[in-house]
């Protein structure tokens, strides 16, 4: 019997010589993350082991991201202990205000995050990184310390769940819309612990941002992992990038796979996932007319330079609608710069949106966009819990660049065609 691609990396980082779902066992890490949430509560736990050193300082890499620059006190407090630690430990990719961007972001744009390795962060949307061809996964800021002191970390060996898009994708629909078409199939808690494959002539033809923005929300539906095996796509992205050599891996054709879903991608259309679980999801013609107070465009799912592109697009020589805030949020300085250069910060800014400088910001109700009560926001963001972008009695909708800035322009959720 052959073997997934998640089987394989794991292989590849153990002294094993078979593995197979269910056991449990240790990996090396090539890469640990952490973010300026979790950080500090992982350099206390790592504190405590006695080590002076970190295993290997080019091997860690902590992004301030979440509340920077800092919202209050207490986010400053935790900024100054992590770049505290971070010079004394020599971490070599130490990432905070005029070279950060959103983690998810940044790691991919520097080749960081590479096929075939395995990426452990203390934060759930590691999983990005499956677009590469990397086991990018989260872990909580214990797992982060005993990364950071040994290099590496158990892990359950999951099944794997594969996803096959074939068919042709319409003008307007993008990666967003795969993954919530997916979870509006499986539900939130449709893929828990399992490794998510993304196949298919679809996939296969979907630009890296794209991919990026499927694997990214993998975890969404509780999954471990969400993999794309590299290609072509994969290897001209990460031409110039990559930090190092890396080793490609696909599933075997005869691989044990625990289930396989197929889709015909001509049948779907924009989607919308409302309130309050991302898998609350409806199709935009079933969407449209729901009055909004404020759009965000951005976040580690969708702020990348080809959701810009999208939303500019829409918005060229438009405006917002009066009473309706847009936020754009590029992920990283180097598309914020490379915005300005192909002029889309000035379509914004015209349109009447706000350009923040890289942040999670209103992803996690951190700040830069919070909603008061009553309020209902659409947004290009991962998650709509509960109070997930401010208070209990907002509500906020996940959407596709395309639709969130058509909706911005006109003032509830509506279809790009809408708009143009």
């Amino acid at each position: 019997m052959g073997l997934t691609m998640v089987e394989k990396i794991m292989l590849d980082h153990t002294d094993r010589d078979t593995i197979k779902p269910g056991q449990i066992i240790n990996c090396r890490i090539d890469m640990v993350l952490g973010n300026d949430v979790t950080t500090p509560v992982a350099i206390a736990e790592f504190k405590k082991t006695g080590l002076e050193k970190v295993f290997n300082s080019e091997r860690v890499i902590i992004v301030l991201d979440h509340f920077t620059p800092n919202k209050d006190i207490k986010s400053a407090m935790q900024n100054k202990l992590t770049r505290e630690f971070a010079r004394e430990q020599g971490i070599k990719y130490f990432y905070e205000e005029g070279e950060m961007g959103i983690e998810h972001c940044l790691l991919p744009e520097k080749g960081l995050a590479l096929p075939g390795e395995i990426v452990l962060g203390a934060d759930s949307h590691t999983c990005t990184y499956g677009a590469l061809g990397a086991l990018g996964t989260g872990g909580g800021s214990t797992d982060m310390a005993a990364a950071m002191a040994t290099g590496e970390n158990w892990f359950k060996v999951p099944e794997t769940l594969r996803f096959i898009f074939n068919g042709k994708r319409s003008k307007w629909v993008g990666g967003k819309d795969l993954i919530l078409y997916i979870l509006g199939d499986i539900g939130v808690d449709g893929a828990l612990y399992k490794s998510m494959e993304f196949a298919g002539n679809v996939i296969s033809e979907l630009p890296m941002d794209d991919r990026l923005t499927m694997s990214n929300m993998a975890v969404e539906a509780g999954g471990m992992c969400g993999l794309i095996a590299p290609d072509e796509i994969t290897k001209e992205y990460l031409a110039g990038r990559a930090i190092r050599d890396y080793t490609v891996y696909d599933s075997d054709p005869d691989a044990d796979f625990e289930k396989v879903y197929e889709y015909n991608t001509d049948e779907i259309e924009p989607q919308v996932a409302f309130p309050h679980l991302p898998d609350n999801v409806k199709p935009i013609s079933e969407a449209k007319g729901i009055k909004i107070d404020q759009s965000v465009i951005g976040s580690c799912t969708n702020g990348r330079m080809g959701d810009l592109r999208i939303a500019a697009e829409i918005m060229k020589n438009k405006k917002v609608a009066k009473g309706v805030r847009c936020i754009v949020i590029p992920g990283t300085q180097a598309i914020y710069k490379q915005a300005m250069q192909e002029g889309l910060i000035d379509i914004f800014i015209d349109a009447g949106a706000v350009v923040s400088t890289p942040t999670c910001g209103p992803c996690l109700g951190g700040y830069m966009g919070i909603l008061a009560d009553g309020e209902k926001s659409i947004s290009t963001t991962n998650r709509n819990f509960v109070g997930r972008m401010g208070h209990t009695g907002s509500e906020v909708y996940l959407s596709n660049p395309a639709v969130a800035a058509a909706s911005a322009v006109k003032g509830k959720i509506a279809h790009p065609e809408e708009v143009l």
